[in-house]
């Protein structure tokens, strides 16, 4: 959706050389495009004790709610997937106060779901969660709906607390931690200069 969203941007300015020669009822098409994937994108964002927060992986096509794929891919907040929709949302020249409410939510939910002081190491073909001072922050792929506790779920589909819990082939064969949410933080402080206080 991110992806598809920034092509219709850039489609609708064009900017770009490639896009130059579209017909303007085109890049019109393009911009109308882009304006109601910008509105289904915070109709969807999940909402916690009243509090715009981050994104699923997926939401069901009709009602939006956050939805499963795959069968380790539970309903959630993705810090992965809000990371790139958030940075969507700040590139927006002219943000209206929809588009403001959606970026503080997510940056306070991205500031308040920082794992900090562990890292993910890989020994011996698999993959761990270990203590380190030193470590850059770090966010979870998956945050319980409710709780916000980062979970991580086997092919069974059932949720657990650890990443140690599932089987080694989940451990190494998805991105269960990452700092998503670094490139976040540190734009929305440029964002805030550049958009000014509403």
């Amino acid at each position: 959706m991110t992806e598809v969203l920034a092509l219709m941007r850039d489609f609708a300015e064009a900017k770009e050389p490639w896009f130059s020669w579209t017909p303007a009822e085109q890049r019109t098409a393009a911009q109308t495009a882009f304006d109601n994937g910008i509105a289904c994108v915070l109709r969807s964002q999940i909402i916690r004790d009243g509090q715009p927060t981050g994104w699923c992986q997926q939401h069901d096509a009709m009602t939006l709610t956050p939805t499963a794929a795959r069968a380790y891919e539970l309903p959630c907040v993705a810090s992965s997937e809000s990371a790139r929709l958030v940075l969507l949302l700040m590139a927006i020249e002219q943000p209206y106060p929809g588009v403001r409410r959606a970026i503080d939510g997510a940056v306070r939910w991205f500031t308040a779901s920082t794992i900090r002081e562990k890292k993910i190491v890989e020994r011996n073909d698999d993959r761990m969660l270990v203590d380190d001072a030193g470590a850059p922050r770090l966010w979870a792929r998956c945050y319980d709906l409710e709780t916000n506790q980062p979970f991580f779920c086997d092919r069974d589909g059932v949720k657990r607390e650890a990443l140690s819990e599932i089987s080694r082939e989940r451990r190494t064969g998805y991105a269960w931690y990452g700092t998503w949410g670094e490139t976040v933080l540190k734009d929305y402080e440029r964002w805030q200069l550049h958009v000014g206080t509403p």
